[in-house]
């Protein structure tokens, strides 16, 4: 069979940093990816020293490296959908914007990775502009959780629907074509996320809340799943609701398992058992 004949494989790029846990980062992108039927490739921007309790030290990869791992997979991997996930300084935002336009990449989501579950910095505070100039104008998606939204917007913290909505209509004057504020880490009974596209009305999605203390990778996973679903060729809302039920499923099926001594990840790998009870 020709390569022009052979099936089309859906390809998925994250652009992110190492969580060697398992749990965020690169690595719950590609189980993300590879429980949804994805082929994933990666360019790491960091190495990080990290756990369920918290990051302990943080190892830059130099910006013109970030560049030559996304040059060098350009030139041999059609991306079906593009991420970016922890880019943490200004260097490595702007290699990555000026990567973007080069090589045409995209669907493009953008995660602006701030702080991580255990409330450390992955993205230093003399970035946070570049992300917004440079970046966030180029993404199809951006995915802030409420304290990412306030702080790109330098606003409080929404407190309402009202207010994420709100929210959600000044990001999209930043340049993106859509943004999805995410309500995970709100109150209530229910999590709320609240999808505005360019041109359209905001969408409403929610689900009842999960009592876990077993969030760490939700952000990462949610864009992941996004990118996945995009990859195989479904609409920008509907892609953006199947990330909202993986996650929620994961955060369930995570709920009870014990794995490290701080908090630890969601599921990624609950579809795979579901696939094996059912056969």
């Amino acid at each position: 069979m020709s390569e022009d004949a052979a099936p089309r494989t859906p390809i998925a790029l994250t652009i992110a940093g190492s969580d060697p846990s398992g749990g965020a980062g690169i690595q719950a992108d590609l189980k993300t990816f590879t429980v949804l039927g994805v082929y994933g490739a990666s360019v790491i921007t960091a190495l990080t020293a990290q756990s369920t309790r918290g990051v302990d030290g943080i190892l830059a990869v130099p910006a013109s490296f970030v560049t030559l791992q996304i040059a060098t997979l350009a030139g041999d991997l059609k991306f079906s959908a593009v991420k970016t996930g922890m880019l943490n300084d200004g260097a490595t935002v702007h290699a990555v914007a000026e990567a973007v336009k080069r090589f045409a990449l995209g669907p493009l989501i953008v995660d602006p990775v701030l702080v991580a579950t255990s409330g450390d910095t992955l993205l230093e505070e003399s970035a946070i502009d570049a992300l917004r100039r440079e970046l966030v104008p180029q993404a199809d998606l951006l995915t802030p959780n409420l304290a990412e939204a306030a702080r790109l917007l330098e606003r409080p913290v929404a407190q309402d629907e009202a207010g994420m909505e709100a929210q959600a209509r000044a990001l999209l004057g930043l340049g993106c074509k859509a943004v999805v504020v995410k309500g995970g880490h709100g109150t209530g009974a229910e999590a709320l996320d609240i999808l505005l596209e360019q041109g359209k009305q905001p969408v409403r999605m929610a689900l009842a809340r999960i009592a876990t203390p077993n969030t760490h990778g939700t952000g990462c996973t949610f864009s992941a799943a996004v990118a996945a679903h995009l990859a195989r060729g479904e609409p920008l809302a509907a892609a953006v609701e199947a990330a909202k039920r993986f996650v929620h499923a994961g955060l369930q099926a995570g709920a009870a398992q014990a794995i490290g001594k701080g908090s630890g990840p969601v599921d990624h790998l609950h579809a795979l058992r579901r696939q094996d009870k059912q056969r």
